[in-house]
């Protein structure tokens, strides 16, 4: 045991008793140490014990000592140096990592896969990857489902290159040129393939194992070289490694593992029968280990496992029939908004919710992602139509963080692992439940939380079903306020305010000076006006809680009674016709109290879910005309009629809980002319809204008839 100090050595007496004393401290120590020995676990308790007691009163250095000797430690009248302080809380960091049941050092990892761990930040494995790793390295066909941004690719990657080079296929796998591969890995997109690719490049190469990307769009002779070369692992989409199965370029009679990585995705991107041909090809599937890895498990992603894994695959799904299926690291938020709003909305969305961070921008059409790109700010496009050369670049420079903003169709959608992508806007609500839960899963990844902002049409869209089947829980947002977009803004600006030198102050100081003292305001009125300019922000403009136009109000036309209920419409044909009704009579109404410029001016009519009532937008500037008509025909009588009894309007301030409609789209999404989901044959929804058109347009001309008639007799 090493020798103890009980003083400090500058005052240090007679060498005889300092002798005397350490030979006290050893005796003392001598008689403790079995027990410490024989108790090991109770001494990590103490630990604990003392770390939380330390937490609660933050005792001192002194306390603390005493408190150690009452521990059964040895003495040390010492006080503590910082280089015994620092190694201290290394061994406690070592004990708290060891004790972390996903430690790397705690799976058969070896040392240089563990240091290329270590460089890329990884110290614990995620659930999905401490799950099956085990598994993939013991030889069993498995399926595996976690949540999007859980790490579904190491899960795969560290037990295969762990099996190639120390585990059970170590034996049989072959090295040298040209020799075939033995792993095979199937991704959807291009993007996504490069993805995985690196991860095997990385992982692999510190293992001394070579790995190859196919995918279309490239070149074929580069691939062809590195096939014929000889490579451990090949990834690539389902097309063109059918294309270099068939010109005989990759041979898998010697395959040791086939992947299937987003295989949902797969599925919905057309690749059945390639994917189906390609795992056919393998004639001993005794020899061959099977993994497929999703988030969702549709159908033929069931079928597939059926027909190619073996009868005693394992089954690792950290979802299961648990409601919520998307990322429980992301906020939710959906906000109402115009197709033609959106140029002017995002901008304040992306300095009110992305903090600094990445932002992927999601739009259903490649000429929007076209479009929306050139409107915003150093933003850039990736959608199909664009060259693979393009893509990369357009990827790699999203990643460097040359820029902060990427506008994309769906082929962003799927396990990109793009580090601090704070914030995700989808234009208007996907396809399917399966596209919100991908999208929005691109941000909070590893752990990290974000922010997912989803823009819809009230009059179009069904929210509701998104919400239901993926399980999210919906915050009903309207446009960043005038006062959240300044305090946004106004922080960055009084960042880099006073990052400026203070060098610059002289030149500057005598000019400050005038301006305070001529212009009649404050100096915190001065410097508010200065950060103003500086973001930008000369202007600020309201908009509308309805469509989150600029320079818009949102009005509320109410009746006294329900003018439609949903509860009461039994088909889609009866709620056409309702909602029709409705509008019509705001309509009807509206066009018989003001001019017809300003009732073509009114936007975005919808319907409340009481039924009754609905809202619009109008211009600001009109907002006082339509207040003050109603206000005229009130006084004239005209809420006392029957069918006019308790119809008001007033500007809305929090927007009312708005009826859904089922959207209709064409091939690339978006939303179809009417709006509606034709269930039951168009023609028959055309037929009955018609007919219920043409009855209330006479009852309604003879009821605003009479009124009309009572407005110009009591005016005359």
């Amino acid at each position: 045991m090493p020798s103890i100090s009980l003083a400090n050595t500058n005052n240090s007496s007679d060498s005889k008793k300092e002798k005397k004393m350490k030979k006290k401290v050893a005796l003392e120590t001598q008689e403790i140490d079995p027990l410490m020995v024989a108790n090991k676990n109770e001494k990590k308790k103490e630990k604990e014990k003392r770390k939380r007691k330390a937490a609660e009163f933050d005792d001192d250095d002194e306390e603390r000592s005493e408190t150690s000797s009452e521990l059964c430690e040895p003495v040390n009248l010492k006080k503590k140096s910082k280089k015994d302080k620092e190694e201290e809380g290394e061994e406690e960091e070592e004990e708290v990592k060891a004790e972390d049941p996903n430690a790397v050092t705690r799976f058969t990892i070896s040392e240089p896969l563990r240091e290329a761990l270590k460089k890329r930040g990884i110290e614990a494995l995620f659930p999905i990857q401490a799950r099956t790793f085990e598994d993939v390295l013991n030889g069993c066909d498995l399926v595996g489902r976690a949540r999007t941004g859980q790490g579904k690719t190491l899960a795969f990657v560290l037990p295969i290159l762990e099996s190639l080079v120390n585990g059970p296929t170590k034996a049989s796998r072959k090295t040298g040129y040209g020799r075939p591969p033995s792993v095979l890995v199937l991704l959807p997109t291009r993007e996504l393939a490069t993805q995985v690719f690196d991860d095997f490049r990385v992982y692999g190469g510190a293992m001394g194992l070579n790995s190859c990307c196919v995918y279309g769009g490239a070149s074929y002779q580069p691939q062809e070289f590195a096939l014929k070369r000889g490579v451990d692992v090949v990834v690539g989409t389902p097309g063109r490694i059918k294309d270099h199965i068939e010109k005989g370029n990759i041979d898998l009679s010697l395959l040791k593992f086939r992947v299937l990585d987003e295989a949902d995705e797969m599925l919905r991107m057309g690749f059945v029968e390639d994917v189906e041909l390609i795992l056919g090809k393998v004639k001993d599937v005794s020899k061959v280990q099977t993994l497929l890895f999703s988030a969702t498990l549709p159908s033929w992603v069931k079928q597939i496992s059926s027909k190619f894994l073996k009868p005693t695959k394992k089954t690792i799904d950290l979802v299961g029939n648990e409601k919520m299926k998307a990322s429980t690291n992301v906020r939710h938020i959906v906000l109402p908004c115009s197709t033609s709003a959106i140029p002017q909305v995002i901008p304040d969305i992306i300095r009110c919710y992305a903090s600094g961070g990445r932002t992927i921008i999601f739009t259903e059409k490649r000429e929007s992602a076209n479009e929306l790109s050139g409107l915003l700010p150093g933003a850039r496009a990736l959608h199909g139509e664009i060259q693979q050369s393009q893509r990369e670049v357009t990827l790699s420079g999203f990643r460097s963080g040359k820029f902060l903003t990427l506008v994309a169709t769906n082929v962003a959608a799927r396990g990109l692992d793009i580090n601090d992508v704070q914030l995700i806007i989808q234009c208007e609500p996907p396809n399917d439940v399966e596209a919100y839960i991908h999208r929005s899963g691109r941000t909070g990844r590893a752990g990290n939380s974000g922010v997912a902002v989803m823009l819809y049409d009230p009059r179009r869209s069904n929210i509701s079903k998104i919400q239901r089947e993926s399980g999210v829980k919906f915050e009903h947002i309207t446009a960043p306020k005038a006062e959240d977009i300044a305090k946004a803004a106004g922080v960055e600006a009084a960042q880099t305010i006073t990052q400026v030198s203070d060098s610059v102050i002289p030149a500057f100081k005598s000019a400050a000076e005038d301006l305070l003292n001529t212009s009649g305001l404050s100096a915190v009125e001065l410097l508010a006006k200065a950060i103003a300019k500086a973001t930008g922000y000369t202007e600020i403009k309201s908009r509308s809680l309805l469509t989150s136009m600029e320079n818009h109000v949102t009005l509320l036309l109410e009746s006294g009674k329900p003018i439609f209920s949903p509860s009461t419409s039994a088909d889609l044909n009866t709620t056409v016709a309702a909602c029709t009704i409705v509008r019509l009579f705001a309509f009807s109404v509206l066009r018989r109290i003001l001019p017809e410029d300003k009732v073509e001016s009114v936007t975005g009519m919808s319907l409340t879910t009481d039924g009754n009532g609905a809202v619009f937008d109008v211009k600001k500037e009109d907002v006082d005309a339509f207040l003050a008509v109603f206000t005229i025909l009130f006084f004239l009588g005209v809420a006392a009629q029957e069918n006019a009894a308790g119809v008001n309007i007033e500007v809305v301030k929090i927007l009312p809980s708005l009826q859904e409609r089922e959207q209709q789209r064409g091939r690339f999404g978006g939303r179809g002319r009417g709006g509606f989901g034709d269930r039951s044959g168009g023609n028959r929804v055309r037929l009955i809204t018609q007919d219920v058109i043409e009855a209330l347009q006479r009852g309604l001309k003879r009821e605003l008839g009479v009124i009309w008639g009572m407005r110009r007799q009591r005016v005359t």
